[in-house]
């Protein structure tokens, strides 16, 4: 019988920014492990009839990323509780003719704060999530999951936040106007939204009632040190970059194909950087 190399890939369009290959490649590496993860540009017309042939080509599974994480969640044949929660996956797994859907990304958010700020938890006090898109989903599960006692929501239309907050009961929503008073007495401070990225409207949020105990996060990695969390630490805040995350979420999906469990070092973020 002829052994087969596993394959995975990541599915998206576009998809020549992705990150994961050069991750993929560098975790594969370093645990001396055969197989090899493909990006694919797949047009949205074309995503259900690729996901059903990838596992005849040999696939275990791949990533999914925008804008086809709606369209996967779809597609799926079985569909984990917190991909249903989330309503968007992340992460495909091809095992016995089925298309197996989960959403990592909430895991990911909150792997990358117990690395980095190993002595903070959700439980803590208030958070405050700045953004109601896809992301501001899985962070929003991930926090009430591990214990966040309150959870404040606030996005530039109010009416897309009021809709996360039926789904997700311990958010309330907070006017956008009045955003920069959500932060008093917050324990956590996250921003899900594209202010501060290259190329994007900038951060423009006044965060001097955020207290200096609190943790700040910016999903955001491009640049590394946003604004939102230069303005954090200027107030004597913790902070904790969006990298992390992108690498913690890729974990589960590489063990499930590839069968081992690779670590998250400075050596990974490096090699992901180059």
């Amino acid at each position: 019988m002829t052994h087969r190399i596993p394959l995975a890939g990541v599915i998206g369009n576009p998809i020549a920014h992705s990150r994961s290959p050069r991750l993929f490649a560098h975790w594969l590496e370093t645990l001396g492990l055969s197989g090899h993860y493909v990006p694919l540009h797949v047009e949205d017309a074309d995503v259900e009839a690729v996901l059903r042939a990838l596992p005849r080509m040999g696939f275990m599974g791949t990533n999914v990323t925008i804008p086809h994480k709606l369209s996967a969640l779809r597609i799926a044949d079985e569909v984990s509780d917190r991909a249903r929660r989330i309503g968007a996956a992340n992460t495909l797994t091809f095992k016995d003719g089925a298309i197996h859907a989960d959403n990592t990304d909430g895991h990911g958010f909150i792997a990358n704060l117990r690395q980095n700020a190993p002595d903070w938890s959700a439980a803590d006090g208030p958070a405050v999530v700045l953004g109601a898109g896809g992301a501001a989903r899985a962070v929003l599960d991930a926090l009430a999951e591990a214990g966040a006692p309150e959870i404040r929501l606030a996005n530039r239309t109010r009416a897309r936040a009021e809709a996360l907050a039926e789904i997700f009961p311990r958010a309330t929503v907070v006017d956008w106007a009045e955003a920069a008073g959500a932060f008093d007495g917050a324990a956590t401070a996250v921003n899900t939204t594209s202010l501060g990225m290259q190329g994007a409207d900038p951060f423009d949020i006044d965060l001097s009632a955020l207290p200096a105990s609190a943790l700040a996060t910016d999903i955001v990695y491009t640049p590394l040190d946003t604004p939102m969390l230069i303005a954090a630490r200027a107030r004597g805040c913790r902070t904790v970059d969006g990298l992390g995350m992108l690498l913690h979420q890729a974990v589960p999906g590489f063990s499930r194909w590839f069968g081992a469990t690779p670590e998250v070092t400075e050596a990974t973020r490096a090699a992901v950087l180059a």
